[in-house]
């Protein structure tokens, strides 16, 4: 087996001082990680926030008892009608092939995308920190998606695109207006190694376990393997 050893990219902005500050680390995945304390960013408290048939009788009829017999013999009894069927006092019901309930057999589950899977695996980590879940919010999708794909066409990795546009530029120009940081990666192939990749770093894991963060959207581009978190507020 061949080990690849990658650098570790960690970018952090600093708002107040309008600066990116990084450092290299050797690792065996590549990351980054920048947050963005707004003016008004609300503070980080912890908290958990995430069924007739009718019976029918026989009547007998009884006729006149025959007269004395004279010198002449008695006629036969002759029985003119035939007897009267029996009647049922209840019909047949009728068969009803009533089919059995279906067998609840567990329906095959299908598993959840893998940026789904990211998200869940966030959600279970800021529970263990005691944090509210967070969000789903389509327009963060749309910026993390949009941004990993850009890093995989261009063959780039930075939290500034080549135009020089930063993360929470590209996240108001999504349509969401309260951006609060953004975490990185390239060449994780499964939700399981971007987050325990994240989680082992101390400015990715920050972003991830911010209390006061309430959305999320993920990105994740394939060809290459590049990765997007977007958060906000």
């Amino acid at each position: 087996m061949v080990m690849v050893s990658l650098s570790v990219l960690l970018g952090v902005f600093s708002a107040a001082a309008g600066t990116w500050m990084a450092t290299a680390e050797g690792n065996t995945a590549e990351l980054g990680a920048a947050a963005l304390v707004l003016p008004n960013a609300p503070a980080g408290a912890g908290g958990t926030s995430g069924t007739d048939l009718s019976g029918g009788q026989v009547q007998t009829t009884t006729g006149k008892p025959p007269a004395v017999p004279t010198t002449s013999a008695p006629a036969p009894t002759t029985s003119s009608a035939a007897p009267a069927p029996t009647e049922t006092s209840e019909a047949p019901r009728p068969t009803t092939s009533e089919a059995p309930p279906p067998t609840t057999k567990a329906a095959a589950r299908v598993a959840p995308s893998v940026t789904a899977q990211v998200i869940a695996r966030v959600n279970d980590e800021r529970a263990k920190a005691g944090c509210a879940p967070l969000a789903e919010e389509p327009h963060l999708t749309k910026a993390a998606q949009d941004y990993s794909d850009q890093m995989s066409a261009g063959n780039f990795f930075s939290h500034t695109s080549p135009d020089g546009t930063t993360f929470d530029q590209r996240i108001k120009s999504a349509g969401y207006s309260k951006p609060g940081a953004e975490n990185i990666a390239k060449g994780q192939t499964s939700a399981e190694q971007v987050m325990d990749a994240w989680m082992n770093s101390e400015g990715h894991r920050a972003n991830i376990l911010n209390c006061s963060l309430t959305k999320l959207g993920v990105g994740l581009t394939t060809a290459g393997w590049y990765w997007v978190q977007d958060f906000g507020y």
